[in-house]
């Protein structure tokens, strides 16, 4: 499924049904008085979360959406039906924002959450409701009222316990791929991860987090530059960031180096991620000389106050404890501040 985070639709609410203008004519009954019914209110616009979809694939192709019209009113006082309401549903993370303003309309995170977009016009009132005492036989109606319109530009941000970042090629589809369902595609070489990845890691019997991984960040992607940077977004909302360090011979220039300059990356884009809980993976430990390397540069990173971890892929060596890990430290920040969880457990 091609992964759609960003788009516009123009939506609007269904208008009122007009008035009817009658008079009742029955046998016996020559000179009946009015009975136009009202017309049906407009259908509204509702939002809806659904948690089947990860992207916005769905309204890609969609540029105007609209709920249907109130029904007219009719004679014998019969009011028109109200126009069906039109339920646009998005996934979960999903921001929706009025295009022409900037202004955040919602912030949809939750399953089944759902939103009032826009209201349906006021059906028209019939002819009926202008009798008066010196009117008997009013002419009078009313047309519909229009329904709310907005163009609006829906941006997703997945929502994930935990990030992955790194240089591309560290590793992290082939991770994600070891620990959950998620089967991005993998190979050796860079940006072969093209879209976001979502996972769910099961640990235990009755616990489970989402992981998200992105396309590998270079130097400059705050700016623009790489894949990464469209996607930045994604890691918004994680709460721990897990960031892949690969020592083997694919990978080019100082590893403290290239660490810190994905680190800068991060903050450029948004000061919070920096402030963010971070483990250091160091991957690929079936190599004979990235674990010899692994060894020698393991205490500058912990110096720096990082924990540190090292796994194989291949192997799965590293693996459970790594997965035990992440659970414990999520565990930890959910404690401590229990409103601000966005994992699934059981």
């Amino acid at each position: 499924m091609k992964f759609i985070d960003e788009v516009n639709i123009h939506v609007k609410a269904g208008d009122g049904g007009r008035g009817c203008l009658s008079f009742l004519r029955e046998k016996f009954v020559p000179l009946g008085g009015p009975d136009g019914g009202d017309g049906g209110r407009g259908g509204d616009v509702l939002l809806e979360v659904d948690t089947a979809l990860t992207t916005l694939l769905d309204l890609r192709y969609k540029h105007h959406l609209k709920a249907k019209n109130g029904i007219p009113g009719m004679g014998k006082n019969k009011h028109g039906k109200s126009g069906e309401d039109l339920v646009i549903k998005v996934p979960p993370g999903t921001l929706v924002y009025d295009d022409e303003t900037g202004e955040l309309l919602a912030d949809l995170t939750k399953a089944d959450h759902g939103f009032l977009l826009l209201k349906g016009g006021q059906g028209g009132r019939g002819n009926a409701r202008f009798l008066t005492s010196t009117n008997r036989a009013p002419r009078h109606t009313q047309p519909g009222m229009p329904g709310e319109e907005r163009i609006l530009r829906l941006q997703l941000k997945l929502l994930a316990d935990v990030g992955l970042v790194g240089l591309p090629n560290a590793g992290k589809s082939t991770l994600i791929s070891c620990i959950s369902a998620a089967r991005p595609k993998i190979a050796d070489y860079p940006f072969t991860t093209l879209v976001p990845n979502l996972g769910v890691v099961k640990h235990g019997d009755f616990r489970s987090f989402v992981m998200a991984d992105i396309p590998g960040l270079i130097e400059g992607a705050s700016d623009g530059h790489g894949l990464g940077a469209r996607f930045l977004r994604h890691i918004e909302r994680t709460d721990l960031f897990l960031h892949l360090v690969d020592l083997s011979y694919l990978q080019e220039g100082d590893p403290i180096e290239n660490f810190e300059k994905i680190n800068h990356e991060l903050e450029r884009f948004k000061q919070e991620l920096s402030e963010r809980p971070m483990l250091v993976v160091f991957t690929k430990q079936d190599i004979t000389e990235v674990r010899e390397k692994t060894e020698e540069i393991r205490a500058e990173f912990e110096q720096r106050g990082f924990k540190t971890f090292a796994i194989s892929a291949v192997t799965r060596e590293g693996l459970p404890e790594l997965v035990t890990i992440i659970a414990s430290e999520l565990d930890r920040m959910r404690q401590a501040d229990p409103l601000d969880s966005s994992g699934d457990e059981g």
